[in-house]
């Protein structure tokens, strides 16, 4: 693990920071390298029932470290190695089994868009500056990165953003899709925090099946086969059961499933 990205543990929340303000908390080649690592624990941990990743400081993350990208040892293609690494990073981080929330402060640009587009949900206060910045630099975005994007914001405004490189604040992320709320910047990280609780206290199972179903509509599979399969574990672990149960009796669930 990198000593930019610190872990912490509050009850069945994890929170990945990623420090490195004097830098903007732009992340490194090894930042990219470490990220699947670093996600393997709170991911295989049953107790942790939520990820939300911030940044320490004034920015959430201000993009990959420029000096790394040429820095590779192949002369035809020096991106390579960070290319590889930044796209395993994203796939760990969008394949996490449980809740994640971006929290967003400051700057998000590049590769700070692509970490809050792998999250579930985004969360900025009015400070937020959101940006995709290829196009000023002449890097090729990868189609992944580009999916991801689309996904959230249309056609329209993905072309916007790759094509002028220009900013969007809060209030326009908001009206975009790129975020989910806004937040006032003395209340941003109680609203997490309490988001946070909420989707802790939810069935895991439930939001297991959610984001294998959306992974496979957003796929374009019909995520027949992922939602068939997760009803049958809501029922063989007493998690449907137990969810009736409460409601009916009128008291919070304890829901069985951990994952």
């Amino acid at each position: 693990m990198t000593d930019s990205l610190r872990l912490a543990t509050d009850g069945p929340v994890a929170v990945l920071t990623v420090d490195r303000p004097e830098k903007r908390n732009a992340f490194s080649a090894a930042m990219w390298a470490a990220l699947p690592e670093v996600l393997a624990g709170p991911a295989a941990d049953p107790a942790v029932r939520v990820l939300v990743v911030t940044g320490a400081g004034r920015s959430f993350c201000a993009g990959a470290d420029i000096g790394d990208l040429l820095g590779g040892p192949d002369t035809e293609d020096p991106m390579a190695a960070l290319r590889r690494d930044n796209l395993a990073a994203q796939a760990a981080l969008r394949s996490f089994p449980k809740p994640t929330v971006a929290m967003v402060r400051g700057h998000c640009i590049g590769g700070g868009v692509e970490l809050a587009t792998c999250c579930d949900l985004r969360l900025t206060d009015p400070t937020g500056l959101f940006g995709v910045t290829p196009a000023k630099v002449g890097v090729v975005y990868a189609p992944e990165s580009t999916r991801a994007l689309l996904d959230l914001v249309g056609p329209a405004t993905t072309r916007w953003l790759l094509f002028s490189g220009e900013l969007l604040d809060a209030d326009a992320a908001l009206r975009t899709g790129l975020v989910d709320r806004v937040v006032p910047a003395d209340d941003l990280e109680a609203e997490v925090t309490r988001l946070a609780g909420v989707l802790a206290s939810r069935s895991a199972l439930s939001q297991r099946a959610t984001k294998e179903v959306v992974a496979a509509l957003t796929a374009r599979r019909d995520g027949q086969a992922e939602a068939a399969r997760w009803y049958r574990e809501t029922i063989a672990s007493g998690e449907l059961a137990e969810g009736v149960a409460a409601f009916a009796a009128r008291r919070p669930p304890r829901f069985p499933w951990r994952g």
